[in-house]
């Protein structure tokens, strides 16, 4: 209960902290998983961004570089915080499932559980030596394609784990209702199955049963399969 308790608070205290990012605000490509993660019992993010391509330096352009330019995209990373290991192990399958491939646990002194969400498809690469540029444009071009391509990746992981996380973190009863409907489509089966095979004489043929209601009986099966 006491740990419980520490957890809410640890919560309750990130969640009313100002956004300190020069930004000041969420990214609005995870703006709908901070939220939904924030709404669990069992977790809270505690750092996200949705990914960015970015040339550093210091300066506003690659001509004006006095020192070493370098150009990067960094994919999704989200840090987030869980009540228990099983919290934070079940968030860890959901993110390598959806290509996170780099994510990881870890548990810091006071007991902090935190998930980190990270994929592994990077890039960095050096475009300027003490101001001198070492490329050619066209090899820029090529670089701004590829970091273009490997964000069109990130944002589809970004929404592959949105939908794996909403599955995996839905309530109890939602659960409990799709157990139950899969009982009753499987009973409709067993009866269906049941008349047919009552139907039958003991040459093996059906009686009284034409070919077109074989047919509805056969897309039913596959249907209650599918």
């Amino acid at each position: 209960m006491e740990g419980e308790n520490t957890f809410k608070q640890w919560k309750k205290q990130s969640l009313n902290r100002l956004d300190l990012s020069k930004k000041g605000s969420i990214d609005r490509d995870v703006a709908n998983i901070v939220s939904f993660i924030n709404s669990s019992e069992h977790h809270f993010t505690t750092s996200s961004c949705s990914g960015r391509i970015i040339l550093i330096d210091g300066v506003a352009a690659l001509q004006k570089s006095s020192g070493d330019a370098v150009f990067k995209f960094e994919p999704c990373v989200l840090h987030v915080q869980c009540r228990q290991l099983e919290d934070a192990q079940l968030l860890h399958s959901v993110a390598i499932n959806s290509g996170f491939r780099n994510s990881g646990v870890t548990i810091g002194k006071k007991g902090k559980i935190i998930m980190a969400v990270r994929s592994t498809h990077c890039l960095e690469v050096p475009l300027s030596h003490k101001g001198q540029v070492l490329v050619s444009e066209e090899y820029i071009d090529f670089l701004v394609g590829v970091a273009n391509s490997k964000m069109d990746e990130n944002l589809k992981r970004i929404e592959r784990f949105y939908n794996c996380l909403k599955s995996a973190l839905e309530p109890e009863e939602v659960k409990t209702h799709l157990k139950e409907e899969q009982s009753d489509k499987k009973t409709v089966y067993r009866r269906r199955r049941k008349r047919i095979q009552d139907s039958a004489g003991s040459d093996g043929g059906v009686k009284n049963q034409s070919e077109s209601d074989q047919e509805d009986d056969l897309e039913c099966e596959l249907t209650l399969f599918s």
